[in-house]
């Protein structure tokens, strides 16, 4: 008896555990709701942010403290992407900046890189850990990690189009990417950006399936389809960093 009430407790804990990681998600989402709607002018009457500058400052680091603890939550349940999400805020922040994006648009990308793959919060341990390459119907479920980002984002009143960045970060600008297939025209600058980071940090970075493949490899692939999958603009501010300019992704 005693041995299969242990045999149970082993069977229930990972559920537990899950349980537990949805619902400090799900708290960490209600600070943020929260966060913006302190920050809203009730004298506006239209929900606007107040543009004092402290204020904005302030909650702005308050919005990267709390992006930082999602990612965290994300990354317990996959460890192959541990430090994923911070670098490739990073990078994401970098490019831009190397870009010359003004500032507004800098932040809402970074929070929006911390963030990217929250999608993924309803994808089994089993899939994302798997340590073979996706079936095509494995493919078609992690593919649905982007919708389900943006839906889980597209209430929270941000300054900035976080959730359509979310969304759009697998397409491509010819059009071969996902959800939507999207062509360049039709995907905001932000999110060609945060496609140059995620892959970048995708190819050099192990995953559970293959070991890292390396910055090399990963900024050849990039350039070589610079233009066809990727802003060209993107590319090349990207390539400055790391070849000109000394960048390197972050914990390197």
């Amino acid at each position: 008896m005693k041995e299969k009430d242990r045999a149970k407790t082993d069977e229930d804990g990972p559920e537990r555990n899950e349980e537990k990681i949805r619902q400090a998600l799900n708290d960490r989402l209600q600070e943020m709701r929260r966060l913006f709607d302190a920050a809203q002018d009730p004298s506006t009457g239209s929900g606007q942010v107040r543009e004092d500058r402290q204020a904005s400052e302030n909650r702005y680091r308050q919005l990267l403290k709390m992006t930082d603890a999602i990612a965290a939550t994300l990354e317990e349940r996959d460890h192959y992407k541990k430090g994923h999400h911070c670098r490739v805020a990073d990078l994401a922040r970098a490019i831009a900046t190397e870009m010359k994006l003004d500032r507004s648009r800098i932040d809402g990308l970074r929070i929006a890189g911390m963030i990217h793959d929250i999608g993924t919060i309803f994808l089994s341990l089993e899939l994302l850990n798997k340590p073979t390459r996706f079936t095509e119907a494995e493919n078609h479920q992690v593919r649905i990690h982007v919708a389900s980002g943006s839906e889980i984002l597209k209430d929270i009143p941000f300054p900035w189009p976080v959730a359509r960045m979310v969304l759009e970060h697998h397409e491509r600008l010819d059009g071969s990417g996902y959800p939507n297939g999207l062509m360049g025209k039709d995907l905001l600058m932000e999110s060609r950006i945060l496609t140059i980071a995620d892959v970048v940090d995708a190819i050099a970075s192990p995953r559970s399936y293959r070991p890292a493949r390396g910055i090399d490899v990963a900024l050849y692939d990039i350039k070589g389809y610079r233009g066809i999958r990727y802003e060209p603009a993107a590319v090349d501010a990207c390539l400055r960093l790391f070849l000109d300019l000394g960048y390197k992704l972050l914990e390197e």
